[in-house]
């Protein structure tokens, strides 16, 4: 028995790039940083990750078009490893591979949420909108 899960929130590190294979399935890759922040002995440490994210087919659509470098997101999927070989050495990268993107909402100047229009909210369907997450103010 295995379990292969991830739920991680970032910003995204550049603009989304999307293709399409061959067979016409759409894919979209991006970068998402993460902070953690933590006190040592006395002093706010900020440690910043950063993870290479796989989108594919209708969700990888909207990703592609509405979301854009520092937009905010929650990402659910699992991780994947690659592994090539280089100059005779053995090469590995892990990235998620994302099963649902949700939006996060735009920050204003002043620290609040922006409104955004019920399109921009939702993804692949109605059930997977920035409105099924609960949100502190």
């Amino acid at each position: 028995m295995s379990l292969n899960s991830v739920n991680i929130m970032g910003n995204l590190t550049r603009d989304p790039e999307s293709k399409s294979t061959p067979s016409g399935k759409s894919v979209c890759k991006m970068s998402i940083a993460n902070n953690r922040v933590y006190v040592k002995n006395g002093e706010k440490v900020t440690e910043v990750s950063y993870f290479d994210i796989d989108v594919w087919g209708v969700v990888a659509d909207n990703c592609a078009k509405y979301l854009k470098k520092g937009s905010g997101i929650i990402v659910e999927g699992r991780l994947r490893q690659d592994r090539w070989e280089k100059d005779g050495k053995t090469q590995s990268r892990v990235t998620i591979t994302a099963n649902n993107i949700h939006f996060l909402p735009k920050r204003t100047d002043d620290g609040g949420a922006a409104q955004r229009s019920r399109s921009e909210n939702d993804m692949s369907a109605p059930s997977q909108s920035v409105d099924d997450i609960a949100w502190e103010e």
